[in-house]
């Protein structure tokens, strides 16, 4: 069934079917094996069913708040604190990408939107100071990998809904391993600039010009203290959380007068547009988990595992490599969607703590965004690079490299993911 269920899905995306479509045949496929009668009954309830739940309403406030956020001009506000704080450095642009990424990711939690709203600025400028195109590029959709991983983050609220782990455990635990990664890529950044002699940028700004900088971002900045710090500390949900980023991020806008109202709308289009869609996927995806947890595929796969269950990080390590694989040819939310039921049981089995899991699966998912032949990253970054999507497909694997390189330290060093909530009395 399961192999039947896999060729399906294959043969209906190399079609040109939308994605959500193509999940749903392939479920319906399944059920052929199991029980047809099955077919009119289930799916209609599993699709709805799968994002009849609370906490996912938090998705499209996170990106409605981000989109608000590039129409009030906020982001360009962090990027300026950026240039001030490491612009002047040898490759600075190069620093400015990583870190404008890092303070993005506070406030928005997409790599997409992360590559597009850079690459756009940084990657022109960038080649103007001797970065080579693909260079320039690769280290845009790199560094917006950060999004995702530091809070808020749309895939760690989609396995908080599956798997009943705590959003706020989850958000604490992406805050280290996100640094983390921009901290890889500066230093990627740092051999770069020293072996292509890169000119110093500019002089070190003065206090006075920082200070103006700082205060300009601030407003943004405060954003993630209020996404995390009210969901860590039990004020509001993680939907409540979204909706008063919302409020905030338009008030301050308004106020601003910067956020006009047909700004305004346009940012609710985009959200609308850009939550459909990702909900539409979610909800195919939904019918083929309880599919395949109905056909206990996850207690098989369970077994699968038995030979290495004591041995917690050789589990963790094979289960990256299935996602890792899988990512390259599926859409993120559905791999999220569709691995972790069959995944989470092999973990537990493991003693894997759940928010260690969940921060290695989101790492890995968020590294598909920037892999060939799939990976969305890849194609915007090429886009607004102007660059052939060929010569960006030989150009990333660097990036990959380091990615992973991010990926097995956290595999190998649980404390990096579970201190932090642990220290404010989450995950142990």
């Amino acid at each position: 069934m399961t192999l039947a269920m896999f060729a399906s899905f294959i043969i209906h995306v190399l079609l040109g079917l939308p994605l959500f479509i193509a999940l749903l045949v392939t479920a319906v496929v399944g059920f052929m094996f199991i029980d047809p009668a099955m077919i009119g009954r289930m799916v209609p309830q599993q699709f709805f069913g799968g994002i009849n739940v609370f906490s996912l309403m938090a998705i499209p406030l996170f990106i409605l708040a981000g989109n608000l956020m590039n129409s009030a001009g906020l982001t360009q506000q962090l990027m300026t604190l950026a240039r001030v704080l490491v612009g002047h450095l040898r490759g600075g642009l190069g620093y400015v990408n990583v870190v404008s990424s890092v303070f993005f990711a506070g406030v928005n939690g997409s790599a997409v939107a992360d590559t597009s709203a850079l690459g756009s600025l940084l990657v022109p400028a960038m080649k103007k100071e001797g970065y080579s195109t693909a260079y320039a590029a690769g280290l845009t959709a790199g560094s917006s990998l950060i999004g995702p991983i530091i809070p808020p983050s749309i895939f760690m609220i989609l396995y908080a809904s599956l798997t009943n782990t705590s959003v706020g455990d989850l958000f604490l635990a992406g805050v280290i391993p996100g640094l983390l990664l921009g901290l890889a890529f500066m230093i990627m950044n740092w051999f770069y600039a020293r072996k292509a002699q890169l000119p110093v940028s500019g002089q070190r700004p003065s206090a006075a010009l920082f200070l103006q900088a700082l205060l300009g971002a601030l407003p943004a900045l405060l954003a993630p203290f209020i996404i995390v710090g009210g969901i860590v500390f039990g004020v509001v949900t993680p939907t409540e959380s979204g909706a008063l980023t919302v409020a905030y991020v338009a008030l301050v806008g308004l106020l601003g007068r910067q956020l006009s109202w047909s700004r305004f709308w346009s940012a609710l289009v985009e959200t609308a547009r850009l939550t459909s869609a990702i909900f539409l996927i979610m909800a195919a995806s939904a019918v083929i988990s309880w599919l395949l947890s109905y056909a206990q595929v996850p207690k098989a796969f369970v077994v699968l595992f038995d030979p290495i269950l004591e041995h917690p990080v050789l589990v963790l390590l094979l289960l990256s490599l299935i996602t890792f694989v899988t990512g390259m040819f599926m859409e993120e939310v559905s791999a999220l969607m569709l691995l972790t039921p069959i995944f989470m049981p092999v973990a537990m089995a493991a003693g894997v703590d759940p928010v260690h899991l969940g921060i290695v699966i989101t790492l890995n998912i968020t590294i598909a965004l920037i892999t060939p032949p799939m990976g969305a990253c890849v194609f915007v970054a090429a886009a607004v690079s102007k660059l052939e999507i060929t010569e960006m497909f030989k150009s990333i694997w660097p990036f990959v490299a380091v990615a992973l390189l991010v990926l097995l330290i956290l595999v190998l060093f649980p404390s990096l993911v579970l201190w932090l909530p642990a220290l404010l009395g989450g995950a142990a």
